[in-house]
């Protein structure tokens, strides 16, 4: 079999190097606060305040999502200190960004005199959507792919060729988990969409937690598929996030529903 391997680099001048991770994680990035501004202006929220938040949201959540995967990978990382900032290479953890995130949206939301929860509803589909197409930077990278299949287990999937030849890493065809994962994100995107203006169908908060229970739900299931996981003793931490985030979301859900001042989404 003849494959030409994936190059990583998209671009470069002399010493500069742009890979396709950080430019596929750019755009997601622009999508969304394109889609949060337009969104913003029918909820009465002004589009400064859109750019405001992801100038402190951005480089926190960054930075704590590249944290998280260097405490769960330190045995390497104490090793090779000077790979620790290497984020081009890949290696960074979405519920380590998610998290920074939530507490700069948090602060930023108290110091603003704003809702927490209306901004939350507002952004969430964006970062589903994000979140998405940054799986496919993980395809670039040759990363967050599944255990050992076949190639005709992949062409029984209706994939691609091109999907396909890229699958064969390492002397093998992998379960192409990063694909299931963007296209579970990227549905979840679309029915957020979809639903969110439905009259009397979500009340305040609701579309942020149906997000986190959606992602949530599907990263459990991806997530014993893979065979790169972040582990904590025999437990894959991030299906064990996923549980308790997707049993705090329906909770918060029933708890809120029985507050029954709390405004519609969509009125």
């Amino acid at each position: 079999m003849i494959k030409v391997a994936l190059n990583p680099i998209a671009w470069q001048w002399g010493a500069l190097q742009v890979h396709w991770y950080g430019v596929i994680i750019a755009t997601g990035v622009v999508l969304a606060l394109v889609l949060s501004i337009r969104e913003g202006r029918r909820q009465g929220i002004e589009e400064d305040a859109f750019y405001d938040f992801l100038l402190y949201a951005l480089p926190v959540a960054l930075v704590c999502a590249r944290l998280y995967y260097v405490i769960f990978q330190w045995s390497y990382y104490r090793l090779h200190p000077s790979e620790i900032i290497a984020i081009w290479d890949g290696g960074i953890a979405i519920y380590g960004g998610l998290l920074g995130g939530a507490a700069v949206l948090w602060w930023y939301c108290r110091r603003q005199q704003r809702s927490a929860w209306q901004f939350l509803d507002i952004i969430a589909p964006t970062v589903i959507m994000a979140q998405g197409l940054g799986r496919w930077g993980n395809f670039f990278n040759q990363e967050a792919f599944g255990g050992i299949t076949t190639k005709a287990a992949l062409m029984a999937q209706h994939l691609p060729a091109w999907l396909i030849n890229q699958m064969y890493i390492g002397g093998a065809y992998r379960v192409p988990t990063f694909l299931y994962e963007s296209s579970w994100d990227l549905t979840g995107f679309v029915l957020l969409m979809l639903l969110r203006h439905r009259r009397h169908f979500f009340k305040r908060g609701e579309v942020f937690l149906a997000y986190v229970a959606w992602y949530a739900f599907g990263r459990f299931f991806i997530e014993g598929m893979r065979t790169d996981s972040l582990m904590l003793g025999p437990v894959r931490f991030s299906q064990g996030l996923s549980v308790l985030l997707f049993v705090i979301a329906l909770g918060a859900v029933v708890y809120r529903r029985r507050q029954r001042t709390l405004p519609w989404y969509a009125a």
